[in-house]
């Protein structure tokens, strides 16, 4: 197995320990995104990509992150100490979404990934800079010019702002109730007549 590509996203927060983000490519064929590197105290080390660990509300059922102190779904208090312990006695909040088994790949990535990063440092002081990695996160601007015509099949894959919502809605202070409505305070009044 061999990386055959490493992209890196550099941060431009300055003291922070967070360095910058990265994605490995594996023999040219399966990616792994979302690494980490992180300024430890001998040096930057490689974090592998993790999610946050969640736990299941007692009275509801909804899912909600270890630290969380209320339930997200019915506002419930929540249990504390809901995370295990490692050998430590530190709460586990993250667990790996991917990682080497070994300390040989462990090795064979932090060494690569950190001569990559080194050589992006370089880069990124070049004028006209552009970072190579992929940042789904980004939303493109949406363009104000008219559309050229399409077939359908192209329109239905095209995004289209929120429809508004449906439903009862709340009628804003500042409108009035209109005269046909009876007032609050004649509320039933005609009824029984």
């Amino acid at each position: 197995m061999e990386i055959t590509e490493v992209r890196i996203k550099l941060m431009e927060e300055p003291g922070e320990r967070l360095k910058a983000f990265c994605s490995i490519t594996f023999d040219d064929s399966f990616v792994v995104r979302d690494l980490k590197i992180i300024e430890g105290a001998s040096g930057p080390f490689v974090a592998m990509p993790s999610r946050k660990l969640t736990a299941h509300c007692p009275y509801c059922g909804c899912k909600n992150h270890l630290r969380g102190a209320f339930c997200n779904q019915c506002g419930k208090r929540l249990k504390e100490g809901r995370a295990s312990r490692d050998e430590e006695g530190r709460a586990k909040l993250y667990a790996d979404i991917a990682h080497p088994i070994n300390s040989a790949c462990r090795e064979m990535i932090q060494n690569r990934v950190i001569q990559a990063f080194d050589a992006e440092v370089v880069r990124a002081e070049q004028p006209g800079y552009i970072s190579s990695y992929d940042d789904f996160d980004q939303v493109e601007p949406i363009s104000t010019e008219p559309a050229a015509e399409t077939s359908p099949a192209v329109e239905a894959t095209r995004i289209h702002p929120p429809e508004k919502p449906r439903g009862p809605q709340k009628v804003p202070a500042h409108q009035t109730q209109s005269a046909d409505r009876p007032k609050r305070g004649d509320f039933g009044v005609g009824i029984f007549e």
